[in-house]
């Protein structure tokens, strides 16, 4: 191959994963025009516990790091409705710069990822295993999460 078409390993394994998910016909969370626009399709209404748990991670210091383009990131979000989702520990690690050097230092390598007391689990998680994890308890009388 010659040098001028030659890729750095991170870049060529980047591009193998693209080309990856566009033969697989990787599914999206949301609609193709709203996808390709960055815009997440509109999210279900956050219930009283949704935003309680999402508030508590943030507290407890959790981090969820995503990119805009990740279908799986989409659903993780909407796990929370809207308005929780947007008060979730995220992090974006693909549309500027500073979110980049933050997830590469964080050798953030799947995405969702999420790190908690020098842990990390990769992966959509269901709000019961982040209540679990992260030690959430549910307050006296609320109703239980979706």
């Amino acid at each position: 191959m010659p040098s001028a078409l030659r890729l750095m390993p991170a870049r060529r394994r980047l591009l193998r994963l693209g080309a990856g998910l566009l033969l697989a016909g990787a599914t999206l969370g949301a609609p193709a025009a709203s996808w390709a626009a960055g815009q997440p399709a509109k999210a279900e209404a956050s219930s009283p516990e949704q935003l309680r748990l999402a508030e508590h991670l943030k507290r407890v210091g959790m981090i969820f790091y995503g990119a805009w383009w990740c279908s799986h990131c989409q659903h993780q979000k909407a796990l929370f409705g809207s308005p929780a989702q947007e008060r979730l520990p995220y992090v974006e690690c693909d549309k500027e710069e500073s979110g980049r050097e933050r997830c590469n230092a964080a050798q953030v390598r799947a995405y969702p990822s999420w790190d908690f007391k020098g842990e990390r689990r990769e992966g959509v998680l269901s709000l019961e295993e982040l209540k679990q994890w992260s030690g959430y308890r549910s307050s006296p009388g609320a109703g239980g999460s979706r």
